[in-house]
C-alpha cells in the first residue's frame, strides 16, 4: 500500500498518504473511484456550474471597481476606447461601456449578492456530494477489510488498516469537496483573468508573463529542495522523540548503568543534527522567498511604471490600469495556488491506490447479511481431520502440521496438548475455516468443509481465547454478540450458565454496565464468564476453548471451570490445553509434537505409554511442587 511514515513531534510514527507520481494510469485508476459519485451526479454536475458560475462573478468584481474609477475621474477616458472591437466580448465594447457611480455601485452589490449564493450553492452541493460517497466507499472498504482471510491481518499492522479508513479516505473526501472545488476554480479564474487582462492591454500582459517562467522554475528548483530538507529534519526530530521514549522506558537500566552522561550526549547530537538541517532549510527558504518577493513586486512596479506610462499618452485609463492589477493578482494567486493544488493530487491519488487496493483484494465468501443457519447445513458435530498439511502464508518452507487425522464424534471432548509451536493453536484456526489445509480434507458431518458456505460453518462454531477479547459496549451487547437478536430472558439464562448473572446483578447498572476498552472496566474472572455466556447464547454446535482458567485466582478459577463444563455439555468441544490437570476427563487426549500427532488416547490410557505425554504431566507436576514448596 502506498504510505508515508511521519512522524509527531513525540517521535511517534504516523502514516500519511504517499505521494505519488501524476501520470495517465494513476489518474485512471484515481477516476475508478469517482463511480461512487455516479449516484449523486445531478448534484455533482449541478455543483460544476455553480463553481463556473462563482468563478466568472467573482471576475466582474476588479471590472466594476476599475470603471467606478473612471466614473470618479471625469474626462479620463481616452478617445482610441471609443472606436473599434478592440476589447469586444459577448458582443460588447467593455472599453466603450461607462457607468456612473451610483450605477457601479448597484453593480457591484448585484455582483457580490448572486456570487454569494453561488459560492453557497457550490460549497453545499460539493460537500454533500463527498460525505455521502465517502460514506459509501467507508462501508465498502469496511466491509472488504471485514472479509479479508486472516493471513492478510497476520501481515498488517491494525494501524496501518485504521489508517486506509481514515486518513485515506478523508484525503479522498477532500478531493472531492475542496481541492476539486478549488482546481476548477483556478482554472476558470485563470481562463477569465487572462482574458481581461489581454482584453484591457496585450503590452502589459505580456511584460506581466514575461515573469511567470522565471518564478516557475525557480520554485519547482527551489521547492524540491526545500521538501528533501524537511523530510530529513522531519526524521531526524524523530530520531529525538525516540531516544527519549527509549530512555524513560528504560530509566531504571540508565541510573543503575549511570548512563546519564551517555544518554544526553546521544540526545544533544540529535537535537543539534535537527538545528543544523534546519538552518540548512532555511537559507533555501529564506533565499526563494526572498527572490520571490523581488520577482513578484518587481513585475507589478515595471508593469505599475508602464501603465502609468501608457495612462500619461492617453493609451489607458486609471480604471483599466487598476482592474488589470487586481486581474494580474488573481492570476497570480491562482498559479501560486496550483503548487498546494498539485501537492495535493499527489497525495489524493496515493490515497486512492491504496484504497484500490483494497477494494479489489479477494476477501473470504462471506454473507454480510444476518447469518441463519439453513436446515441443509446443520451440523451434528462430527468432525474430520484427513491427511492435513499446513504451512502459514509468510512460512512456506515451515510445515506447521503434517499429515495429522484426527476424529471428533459429536458430543466428545478432544484435547489437544503438546509442546509450544507444535500446532495446537493451528488446529483451532483451521477448524474454524481461517485457513485451508495446503494438502488434505476437513469433514463436518462427513461432508468437506468447501462444500458449506464459510458464514453457515463459522456460526455453528464458538471460540472462547485464553485472552479475552471484549468489545466497549454494555455487557448485555458482549454476550448477545453471536446473537444480537436475543431476548433479555435469554441473555440472562446464558449468564447464570456461565456464573455470570450473581456479579452482573451487583453492578447499578446490571446488564447496562459499560465494561469500558476491551473490558478493561472487568476482572479477568469476569470477563472469562462473560465469553463463556456469550458461547453459550450462540449454542454451538462444535466449541474450541484456548484454556480459560490458566491465569486466574482459584476462586474465579472454580466459577469459570463450572462455567465451562455448562458450556461444553453436549457439545462437541476441542480444547487446547495448557494444564493438564483440567483435561484428565477428556474423552480424547491429542498429543502433538512438531506438526504431527505422536500419541493419542485417553489420560489413563497415555499415562500406561510412558511417552510424552506422560514427561509433559511430570513436567508439570514438578514445577508446581516446587511452587508450592517455594
Amino acid at each position: 500500500m502506498a504510505v508515508r511514515r511521519s512522524y509527531n513531534s513525540n517521535g511517534k510514527q504516523a502514516d500519511e498518504p504517499a505521494k505519488v507520481k501524476v501520470s495517465k494510469e494513476s489518474i485512471r485508476q484515481a477516476l475508478i473511484l469517482f463511480s461512487y459519485v455516479k449516484p449523486y451526479r445531478g448534484q455533482f454536475i449541478l455543483s460544476l456550474v455553480f463553481i463556473a458560475l462563482s468563478a466568472f462573478t467573482t471576475s466582474l468584481f476588479p471590472l466594476f471597481l476599475g470603471k467606478m474609477i473612471d466614473a470618479a475621474s471625469p474626462g479620463a477616458v481616452p478617445t482610441q476606447f471609443t472606436g473599434g472591437n478592440a476589447g469586444a466580448l459577448f458582443g460588447f465594447n467593455l472599453k466603450s461601456v461607462h457607468w456612473s457611480l451610483n450605477t457601479t455601485l448597484l453593480l457591484i452589490f448585484i455582483q457580490l449578492s448572486i456570487q454569494t449564493v453561488f459560492s453557497f450553492m457550490r460549497v453545499y452541493l460539493l460537500t454533500a456530494v463527498g460525505e455521502r460517497s465517502l460514506a459509501d466507499m467507508r462501508r465498502d472498504v469496511y466491509s472488504k477489510l471485514l472479509s479479508m482471510p486472516m493471513s492478510f491481518f497476520s501481515e498488517k499492522r491494525v494501524g496501518e488498516l485504521s489508517n486506509r479508513i481514515s486518513s485515506d479516505l478523508s484525503q479522498i473526501q477532500d478531493a472531492i469537496s475542496f481541492t476539486l472545488a478549488e482546481f476548477l476554480r483556478g482554472i476558470f479564474t485563470l481562463i477569465i483573468g487572462l482574458t481581461f487582462i489581454f482584453m484591457i492591454s496585450l503590452k502589459l500582459a505580456l511584460i506581466m508573463l514575461s515573469v511567470v517562467p522565471v518564478i516557475a522554475v525557480l520554485a519547482v528548483v527551489f521547492g524540491k529542495r526545500i521538501r528533501k530538507m524537511s523530510r530529513r529534519a522531519q526524521d531526524q526530530l524523530a530520531e529525538s522523540g525516540i531516544i527519549v521514549q527509549e530512555t524513560f522506558q528504560g530509566i531504571a537500566i540508565v541510573k543503575a548503568f549511570t548512563s546519564e552522561f551517555h544518554e544526553i550526549s546521544r540526545y544533544v547530537k540529535s537535537v543539534y543534527a535537527v538545528v543544523h538541517t534546519a538552518i540548512s532549510n532555511a537559507r533555501y527558504r529564506g533565499a526563494f522567498v526572498s527572490f520571490m518577493i523581488f520577482s513578484v513586486f518587481g513585475a507589478v512596479a515595471f508593469v505599475m511604471w508602464y501603465g502609468a506610462n501608457m495612462i500619461q499618452s492617453g493609451q489607458l485609463t486609471i480604471g483599466s490600469l487598476t482592474t488589470f492589477v487586481i486581474f494580474s493578482m488573481f492570476v497570480g494567486g491562482t498559479f501560486a495556488g496550483f503548487a498546494d493544488i498539485f501537492s495535493q493530487l499527489q497525495k489524493t491519488l496515493g490515497a486512492t491506490q491504496s484504497v484500490r487496493e483494497i477494494l479489489r483484494a479477494q476477501g473470504e465468501p462471506i454473507d454480510f447479511n444476518n447469518t441463519v443457519v439453513e436446515p441443509a447445513y446443520k451440523l451434528t458435530g462430527n468432525v474430520r481431520f484427513e491427511n492435513v498439511a499446513f504451512s502459514y502464508p509468510g512460512r512456506k518452507d515451515v510445515e506447521v502440521l503434517k499429515n495429522v487425522t484426527l476424529t471428533a464424534r459429536h458430543g466428545e471432548h478432544i484435547a489437544l496438548v503438546g509442546p509450544s509451536g507444535a500446532g495446537k493453536s493451528t488446529i483451532a484456526s483451521i477448524l474454524l475455516m481461517f485457513y485451508t489445509p495446503d494438502k488434505g480434507t476437513v469433514y463436518f458431518d462427513d461432508r468437506p468443509a468447501a462444500r458449506f458456505p464459510l458464514s453457515q460453518l463459522r456460526k455453528q462454531m464458538a471460540f472462547v481465547p485464553q485472552e479475552i477479547i471484549l468489545f466497549g459496549g454494555t455487557i448485555r451487547e458482549n454476550i448477545a454478540y453471536g446473537k444480537p437478536d436475543a431476548s433479555e430472558d435469554e441473555t440472562r439464562e446464558a449468564a447464570r450458565k456461565a456464573n455470570a448473572d450473581e456479579f452482573i446483578t451487583r453492578f447499578p447498572e446490571q446488564y447496562e454496565t459499560i465494561v469500558g476498552e476491551r473490558g478493561i472496566k472487568l476482572s479477568g474472572g469476569q470477563r472469562q464468564r462473560i465469553a463463556i455466556a456469550r458461547a453459550i447464547l450462540k449454542d454451538p454446535a462444535i466449541l474450541i476453548l484456548d484454556e480459560a482458567t490458566s491465569s486466574l485466582d482459584s476462586e474465579s478459577e472454580k466459577l469459570v471451570q463450572e462455567a465451562l463444563e455448562n458450556l461444553m455439555s453436549g457439545r462437541t468441544t476441542f480444547v487446547i490445553a495448557h494444564r493438564l490437570s483440567t483435561i484428565r476427563t477428556a474423552d480424547k487426549i491429542i498429543v502433538l509434537d512438531q506438526g504431527t500427532i505422536r500419541e493419542s488416547g485417553t489420560h489413563g490410557e497415555l499415562m500406561q505409554l510412558n511417552g510424552l505425554y506422560h514427561k509433559l504431566n511430570r513436567m508439570q507436576f514438578f514445577n508446581q511442587e516446587s511452587l508450592h514448596s517455594d
